[in-house]
């Protein structure tokens, strides 16, 4: 019984989620479609965001977006409302990496202004370019018995605290994220909006994937347990586990078997 609770809770319910193309993104997708939902995937013009959104049917509609261009988050929001009438969740899953040391002794170079301003442009102004575009709709919407209007969901990383050599750029960009989900939470708790942070460790999606086997190998058995990888899809449990509790708030939730990520 517990299980169809579940399902009518998110059954209904209109979920933008962004880097809804791979990883962490396309679980979430897949997940709360599965649940009922229907969810608007936005992604890069350039990602498989397309065929996705064919191959999971008329719940699922691909929006074209890159969330440092206020455009395209207008044009996707434009087309959440027109094709299901409002948003109630929205999940920042996009994201950059880049790994650089501040200063490269050897070749007496310096880190490239452009890569850290890159990195945190897309990772931090982005997730909150599509907050402060998203959270008008979802005002929009009639509370419910709690007074919950919407809920938001961001990515931020275990490198939000423990950075590891040559994540500056990174996990500035991720402590960003979680620093700034309390004031948010705070901003938007007079209209019912919710505002979480999962902080996810290593997990198996096509940022690591590109990694040599032993290395992948290697860092699965740096976590205490369970040891591996973790698994897209137990992201977006949390992330639903996260729409359902009307508790969660304010919070950022780390997802990483324990893992401290080492120097």
């Amino acid at each position: 019984t517990c299980k169809k609770n579940q399902n009518k809770m998110m059954k209904g319910l209109v979920t933008l989620v962004t880097g809804g193309a791979s990883g962490l993104g396309r679980a979430t997708v897949e997940r709360f479609v599965q649940q009922g939902g229907k969810v608007i995937a936005a992604d890069l013009p350039t990602s498989k965001g397309q065929e996705m959104a064919k191959e999971l049917g008329p719940n699922v509609i691909f929006a074209p977006m890159d969330v440092t261009s206020t455009e395209d988050i207008e044009k996707a929001l434009d087309l959440t409302k027109s094709e299901f009438g409002k948003l109630d969740v929205l999940v920042n899953c996009a994201g950059i990496a880049a790994a650089f040391k501040v200063y490269n002794f050897n070749k007496k170079l310096p880190h490239s202004l452009d890569t850290f301003s890159r990195v945190v442009t897309v990772n931090t102004i982005g997730t909150f370019n599509v907050i402060r575009l998203s959270v008008g709709l979802m005002g929009d919407n009639t509370p419910n018995a709690d007074g919950q209007r919407g809920v938001i969901i961001n990515t931020a990383s275990v490198a939000a605290f423990e950075g590891q050599t040559g994540q500056s750029a990174y996990s500035a960009s991720k402590g960003a994220i979680v620093g700034m989900t309390l004031p948010l939470a705070r901003d938007l708790s007079s209209q019912g909006i919710r505002v979480c942070t999962i902080a996810p460790g290593l997990f198996d999606t096509p940022l690591l994937s590109s990694l040599p086997e032993k290395v992948r190998i290697f860092l699965a058995k740096t976590v205490p347990f369970p040891q591996r990888l973790g698994k897209t899809e137990e992201f977006a449990q949390l992330a639903q586990a996260i729409v359902e509790n009307p508790l969660l708030n304010g919070e950022t939730i780390r997802l990483d078997g324990a893992l401290r990520m080492q120097p």
